[in-house]
């Protein structure tokens, strides 16, 4: 015989726990004991026991031991029940309540048989609490290895003992392995359901209401920028036809370098007329820095600035509210640290809030809560921050080095106060953007280039781009004419 518990162990709201996984969590009273006639060790859940105590809080007197064959049963003790067990892991323990102490039982992985002793359990109920006081009760947890039979109880002496009993026996019986099983696999399905639908919620509103193509997804930054200022536009260039896009990068292009005085450059007017014609980009376009330092050293480009651009209010994103789900499913167990005062003349109610880790309640098997309304995309209560900010195209200073072409991901935030940019530095990169060899990226790009560089007049490029788009659907306009 092994004694791995002997002594005193604290209780709270009555209760004990044995747990042969601490990953996994203790049951609640009705899941415990349901379909049982004894109320004192629950063990309707496999891998979990459930034990009663008279005392609600405060220490008594507590043994375990582990036997390798039935032991004898002391006449002394007034309260026996038994039940069978089986470990689903070499960890099990002795838990106190919120798992504050455990103590290790080294049971081996076969189906044992458990009585549960008990004595003084009407002392230590009248007494309620205990501090600093002898113990009142006493309880013997013993184990040995026998085949699964049904719960028993052995004797009965206590009024409380009694009352459990009553309990137990007023339970529902407990879900078959089967239908806890399939209970197991709808919560699952459902909750992937759930999280779908949260993701495909959260991604609408981050495309400005409607999911985007596979085609947008796949660009990701290179949508961001402008999705802030025109969400519809993206969209629209995510469903035109390649010459549609290609038109739009290269009027997004001219419309920038006019709006920063670069047309009356040679070099910059040579690469418009490549562009347009679809030839290469003559130098300096090929390299950034080349392309920077020729900015920086020509007196021909013109000292223009603007105050940068600030996309339009949106209002903030609202979660999707959770869906009714059909079926049942497991939740966790709720409680509260102040349960309700029961009759004088009956025990206390096991009850206690959810906990972590070893002692945390398990739940049990219930309805899904009824629907709730949902609310509708771009609604709610998230900072607008949470939208993913790629902001702007990161500037260099007047007349210094510009990486050409590459679109960088900074903060954005709309209600902070822009300062003056220089255009021609912005404009610049929309060339190389225009002729990328996809035409989508191409677009959104140089879109987002010529949005910068028109900066707090914006929505007059973007007005325009979008009636481009809108005369290029026309029947009889050819793929990227220019309206």
């Amino acid at each position: 015989m092994r004694t791995p518990v002997s002594g005193e162990v604290h209780v709270h709201y009555g209760q004990l726990y044995v747990e042969s996984d601490p990953d996994e969590a203790n049951p609640d009273l009705d899941e415990a004991f349901a379909g049982q006639s004894g109320g004192l060790c629950g063990a309707a859940v496999p891998g979990a026991l459930f034990l009663i105590t008279g005392l609600h809080t405060g220490n008594v007197g507590f043994t375990v031991e582990i036997h390798d064959e039935p032991p004898s049963l002391d006449p002394t003790w007034e309260d026996v029940v038994e039940v069978s067990f089986r470990p689903v892991s070499g960890r099990t323990h002795l838990v106190q309540w919120a798992g504050e102490a455990a103590w290790p039982l080294d049971l081996p992985e076969t189906d044992h048989r458990v009585r549960y002793c008990a004595r003084g359990m009407d002392a230590g109920r009248d007494l309620d609490t205990s501090v600093d006081d002898k113990p009142l009760d006493d309880y013997l947890l013993q184990f040995w290895p026998a085949p699964p039979a049904p719960d028993r109880v052995i004797r009965q002496t206590s009024v409380t003992a009694a009352y459990w009993h009553t309990c137990a026996r007023e339970l529902p019986p407990p879900p078959t392995p089967e239908k806890r099983a399939e209970a197991e696999r709808l919560a699952r399905e459902a909750e992937e359901r759930a999280a779908e639908e949260r993701r495909l919620h959260r991604e609408a509103w981050q495309w400005g209401g409607r999911l985007p193509s596979e085609e947008l997804r796949a660009l990701d930054v290179h949508t961001w920028s402008l999705l802030r200022f025109d969400p519809d536009l993206v969209h629209t260039l995510g469903a035109a036809t390649a010459g549609t896009r290609r038109g739009v990068a290269l009027l997004a292009a001219r419309r920038a370098c006019e709006t920063a005085g670069l047309t009356n450059v040679p070099w910059v007017a040579e690469a418009l007329t490549a562009a347009e014609e679809g030839a290469p980009l003559p130098p300096p376009f090929h390299y950034s820095t080349l392309m920077a330092e020729t900015l920086r050293s020509d007196p021909r480009v013109p000292e223009r600035s603007v105050r940068g651009a600030v996309p339009p209010e949106r209002p903030p994103y609202e979660p999707l509210a959770s869906p009714a789900e059909h079926g049942w499913r497991w939740i966790p167990a709720e409680g509260s640290d102040t349960p309700e005062e029961p009759e004088p003349s009956q025990p206390s109610p096991v009850a206690g809030p959810a906990r972590q880790g070893l002692g945390k309640y398990l739940g049990k098997l219930v309805p899904p809560p009824p629907p709730q309304p949902q609310s509708g995309v771009g609604r709610g209560t998230a900072p607008l921050s949470e939208m993913p900010q790629s902001g702007t195209l990161i500037p260099a200073a007047p007349k210094t080095a510009y990486a050409v072409g590459v679109l960088e991901v900074v903060d954005s935030t709309p209600d902070r106060p822009r300062g003056r940019i220089s255009q021609p530095h912005f404009a610049s990169p929309a060339l190389p953007a225009a002729v990328h060899p996809d035409p989508l990226r191409a677009a959104l790009d140089a879109v987002c280039a010529a949005v910068e560089t028109y900066g707090e007049h914006c929505p007059e490029l973007l007005a325009e781009i979008r009636a481009f788009c809108a005369a290029a659907d026309e029947p009889g306009t050819e793929p990227g004419e220019r309206p």
